[in-house]
């Protein structure tokens, strides 16, 4: 279905964009926030341009950042820019893959302004993808050349970019040509060594890229090694020396807008940053907002309401998000565990409510 016409109940929520905001009734939650942007606003010419730095954006995570928890992060204080879930461009392509990705495409009315995400390793289905990406309503277009996933490896994509060069530099170019939307990449400082980066990331700047963000490890690396901030100085030398003009965004073990401040002050040429799993530790982590359980428990509510509203009906995968809301408090782990056993958002609310917590 396209969530674009769900009549959901939005909590007005914090505009970092410079479009103006406005706010949607929310009162039901008691969420008290700053204006949202209600309306699809017009694309600019170039999102990134209209930034102010430093500025955050929510890391796309497959199976986290979909319509609904997005919308939940806009009701707790929205990044300046969000990210789609990745969509695989030769599904895009295809009649029996197309109505699936278009689904993961889905704009709601708290997204905005936002990125598509899009991959994969046919240079025509990226053109193919990249032609239709405005009209849906987006604001750039950002080519994933950092996944590390088994699968998305195999099938050629993601970091498995960084071992064919060429086929990237193909894959940007086919891309570019299709649009006027100003198109990024997130990538990876290497496939197996750091050292990589000192080719790789110049060969990505050679592109006129619009953006580049980089996550601060290595393929090889997932997420088992703390993030690479030593090597920081030289991309911003990188950078600076061959695309003066590209935002720098970082990726990599930033947590909360704290730590992005941080990370600012100490090397103030990024432009961006990037938090994705500090988003389960605080889903208010693009404010200085920290949640008591009463309120994590209104924004949990709101979450539930926005899944029964999309009418998804894999309720498990549902489950990865308990943590957020259901954590640091006595009892919390015996609650969770209930909550684990349940099987619909029915059983959820009745477990909440044998918990005194609705």
């Amino acid at each position: 279905m396209n969530l674009t016409s769900w009549n959901t109940p939005t909590a007005s929520v914090a505009s970092n964009h410079p479009w103006e905001a406005k706010s949607l009734p929310f009162s039901c939650y008691n969420i008290e926030m700053l204006p949202v942007q209600t309306t699809q606003p017009p694309t600019p010419k170039n999102i990134w341009q209209q930034l102010q730095k430093p500025f955050l954006i929510l890391a796309p995570m497959e199976g986290v950042t979909n319509p609904v928890f997005r919308q939940v992060i806009a009701a707790a204080g929205r990044p300046q820019l969000f990210f789609t879930e990745f969509t695989n461009v030769s599904s895009f392509a295809s009649p029996a893959g197309h109505t699936n990705a278009l689904a993961r495409l889905t704009i709601t009315p708290t997204d905005p302004p936002i990125i598509a995400q899009i991959w994969g390793k046919n240079p025509a289905h990226f053109s193919t993808t990249a032609s239709q990406l405005k009209k849906l309503g987006f604001a750039g277009i950002d080519l994933n050349f950092g996944c590390p996933d088994r699968n998305v490896i195999r099938a050629g994509g993601g970091a498995a970019m960084i071992k064919t060069p060429d086929l990237a530099i193909d894959c940007i170019n086919r891309a570019k040509a299709a649009t006027s939307l100003p198109i990024s990449i997130k990538t990876r400082l290497g496939y197996t060594y750091t050292e990589e980066y000192q080719t790789w990331i110049p060969l990505l700047l050679q592109q006129n890229l619009a953006a580049l963000t980089v996550h601060l490890r290595t393929r090889k690396e997932m997420s088992k090694v703390p993030a690479h901030y030593e090597l920081i100085s030289g991309l911003i030398k990188l950078r600076d020396q061959y695309s003066p003009a590209t935002k720098l965004v970082i990726n990599g073990d930033i947590k909360n807008r704290a730590a992005a401040l941080a990370l600012h002050q100490a090397y103030p040429e990024i432009d961006g940053f990037m938090i994705g799993r500090g988003v389960f530790e605080n889903p208010y982590c693009f404010t200085d907002h920290q949640p008591t359980r009463e309120e994590l428990i209104k924004l949990f509510l709101l979450h539930l309401d926005l899944f029964d509203q999309a009418g998804d009906t894999r309720f498990d995968p549902l489950k990865h998000y308990f943590k957020i809301y259901i954590n640091h408090f006595p009892g919390a782990n015996n609650l969770r565990a209930k909550l684990m056993d349940c099987r619909s958002t029915t059983e959820v609310r009745q477990v909440l409510k044998s918990a005194y917590l609705i």
